[in-house]
């Protein structure tokens, strides 16, 4: 098949790159519009009680607060006659603004919890906004105004200004990555003309991604940060692939063959292995859609469009311009570079002369790199990944800093029913009793280590037509431990007469979310498992060998995990980075999983190719990998090094999880190709001999029949 594919490839060149030029300007013109289209947030499960408990309260309540106005008095007290009649003020005007609801402040509720402890500081709490509404907000009631001064925050504008953000360190990331990316492909092929192939092949997955979102966010929920891997995947594996397909075009160039017959041959060899490899990739990618979190979908969406049209683009579009090309690839010269590597096929003699000795100096630092997991803690993104420049971010320290009992961020209770008043004060002090909770709000008043704490006006607004609202109010963070024991435990309190009740707000959503992954991650490793099981099978003959790279890959990953907790949440590097340590966000660390195994198992695949090629030639054991690696090292090297410029480009962004996406991603490419692949790869073949091509002799048979590797 694939012999037929170069074929047709070589004959219908220039039409094939007719089509693709056609393309490039549809999807261009189709994804210019994906941005408008994608959203922020996907983080909650929608089946999740939490996900419920926000539903009900929007019906019954007018929404949960995701807006904050934090007012300052510009001198003295916000209870000063002047700053109040100003927070009264806004509070009558924001309650005008059609498009919000449940609005609240400290001046209409004297609510103590709206109230700072300086008091400098009151709250004007909203529910609803979009992007542009909260950039509307933001130009007619931020700032300086008499007598005080007016900072928004909340959930809601923390979004507004992570996409802001996104989009500008997009921007700053490709302008670093490219021109770096440009000068490292001069430096491997030595040629200008074959530099910007792989730029070409990143350009049309890249665009035609774009448009495949624009499409999809017509129809689904995409998250805006599915961009990030489109761009950081399109040009990585772009490179990856073109690399591949360029080597072995000039491999056969070298030993004499014409551009038709070499064409072919490439396609037939490294085009099937582009195909099997971004195979491996996107079956990694895709149990993503396993997860009922659309920010974990949209990167399932966003990976396997990016793989699928690059693979397209290395083994369709790339073999038709070096049909044009031809010997012109290489530059004036017209000679071929060299195609082996001392260096590569030296090392892996040298480790298959010594494996124990150079083996265990790799496996023991990867693990002392992954020791810090043993102390992970995961949590949700909030207003803390943002810089301390952000208005969002801003609101969020003073909150922290200023105000008492986690005031912004209760649990939020809702009952399905409409208890008695009796039924409702014997609940709310079961709650109020419980290790943790700071005190619980009702409709009756405030409740506090199991008693009555007074009332306010502030009661009235937990009082809904068939339901009642509560607030416990928590002493510890609302992203720690103990507090999201503490949801457990409200969720296992009797509730109140014959009334369910759900909980919901910030800490019941991580609670649900990190539930939300852990329910369906066996499922998803199993169906990784597999397919890598197979894959390699096919590829290799072996049942051995998928097992190795299975180990290997997770002592990559867990290597790779490992620094981002010390790095992360730890914070060792924050003042370098300028971050603010926090538990690592669980669906970025899942993203992570799938995207370091996908990349793995790419150079897996890259290696084993040629490893199985010679040993199904007649090869021994050692010059199979020694050559092998010859042959492919400093190609995975080079793809690996420029795959990881792509992707630290992000750690120049001023979002920390993009930050922890970009650097979390280009660390595992590196200790994957150089330290794993160099050096343990070969010191395990070495210590396995024979063994590690063993296959029962049914599988033998099936192997010899369906068999993909290039032989």
């Amino acid at each position: 098949m694939f012999r037929r594919i170069g074929r047709f490839v070589f004959r219908h060149a220039k039409a094939v790159l007719v089509l693709t030029f056609l393309a490039m300007v549809g999807g261009g013109v189709l994804g210019v519009n994906a941005f408008d289209k994608l959203q922020n947030g996907g983080f909650e499960d929608p089946a999740a009680e939490s996900n419920r408990a926000k539903e009900l309260i929007e019906a019954n309540f007018g929404g949960q607060a995701d807006l904050m106005f934090l007012v300052e008095a510009d001198s003295g007290d916000v209870d000063d006659p002047a700053a109040a009649a100003a927070g009264r003020e806004l509070t009558e005007e924001l309650t005008g603004e059609p498009e919000l609801s449940n609005v609240i402040s400290y001046w209409t509720t004297g609510a103590p919890t709206l109230k700072s402890t300086d008091g400098r500081y009151g709250l004007v709490m909203a529910h609803g906004g979009d992007e542009k509404l909260v950039e509307g907000l933001k130009d007619r009631y931020g700032g300086d105004h008499p007598d005080v001064t007016v900072t928004i925050g909340g959930s809601a504008a923390a979004n507004s200004d992570i996409d802001r953000q996104i989009h500008r360190d997009l921007l700053v990331a490709e302008a670093i990555a490219v021109p770096l990316i440009l000068l490292l492909l001069l430096f491997a092929f030595r040629s200008f003309v074959a530099s910007l192939l792989p730029l070409a092949v990143g350009g049309l997955a890249i665009l035609g991604t774009f448009a495949e979102l624009s499409v999809l966010g017509d129809q689904t929920n995409v998250s805006i940060y599915a961009i990030n891997l489109t761009t950081a995947m399109g040009l990585g594996l772009a490179i990856d692939y073109a690399l591949l397909i360029v080597s072995r075009f000039r491999e056969e160039l070298s030993e004499g063959s014409d551009v038709e017959r070499a064409v072919v041959r490439t396609v037939e060899t490294a085009g099937r292995t582009v195909v099997f490899s971004a195979a491996t990739v996107a079956a990694a990618l895709s149990v993503l859609v396993l997860f009922p979190l659309y920010f974990l979908r949209s990167f399932a969406y966003a990976g396997i469009g990016v793989i699928a049209i690059a693979a397209i683009g290395a083994v369709l579009v790339l073999p038709a311009l070096l049909t044009l090309l031809g010997t012109r690839v290489n530059g004036r010269s017209r000679r071929t570079p060299r195609i082996t590597s001392r260096f590569w096929g030296g090392l892996s003699g040298l480790v298959m002369r010594h494996p124990v000795l150079t083996a265990l100096p790799v496996i023991a630092a990867l693990v002392l790199a992954a020791s810090p997991l043993l102390r992970v803690d995961f949590g949700t993104p909030d207003d803390r990944v943002l810089p301390t420049s952000a208005s969002s971010r801003q609101v969020g320290d003073v909150v922290r800093a200023e105000f008492d009992a986690n005031s912004t961020s209760p649990v939020e209770l809702v009952t399905t029913a409409t208890p008695t008043p009796a039924e409702l004060s014997a609940y709310a002090v079961r709650l109020s009793k419980l290790d943790g909770v700071q005190g619980v709000q009702s409709s009756i008043g405030m409740f506090v280590d199991g008693a009555p704490a007074g009332a306010s006006p502030a009661d009235e607004a937990m009082i809904g037509q068939d339901a009642q609202r509560l607030a416990v109010y928590l002493a510890v963070d609302p992203h720690s431990r103990q507090a999201q024991d503490l949801v457990q435990e409200v969720r296992d309190t009797p509730a109140p007469g014959d009334a369910a009740v759900l909980a919901g707000g910030v800490t019941a959503v991580l609670v649900d979310s990190k539930a939300a992954v852990a329910d369906r991650l066996p499922l998803a490793l199993l169906l990784i498992v597999l397919t890598t099981f197979v894959v390699l099978f096919l590829f290799t003959g072996s049942v051995v060998q998928p097992i190795r790279t299975l180990m290997l890959n997770v002592l990559t990953m867990s290597a790779t995990l490992g620094a981002l907790v010390w790095i992360f949440q730890e914070g060792h590097l924050a003042s370098w980075l300028g971050f603010t340590p926090m538990p690592l966000d669980t669906s970025m660390l899942m993203l992570l999983f799938c995207i370091i195994f996908g990349l793995s198992m790419d150079y897996e695949v890259f290696i084993m190719s040629r490893v199985t090629e010679m040993h199904y030639a007649g090869a021994d054991n050692r010059a199979s990998v020694t050559n092998g690696m010859a042959r492919t090292g400093r190609i995975v090297a080079t793809a690996a090094v420029l795959l990881a410029v792509t992707f630290f480009a992000f750690g120049t962004a001023s979002v920390s999880f993009l930050q922890m996406f970009g650097i979390g991603s280009g660390l595992a490419v590196l200790l994957d190709a150089l330290l794993v692949r160099g050096v343990l790869v070969p010191a395990w073949m070495r210590l396995f001999g024979r063994v590690a091509w063993y296959a029962p002799r049914p599988m033998r048979r099936l192997h010899r029949r369906v068999r993909v590797a290039e032989a």
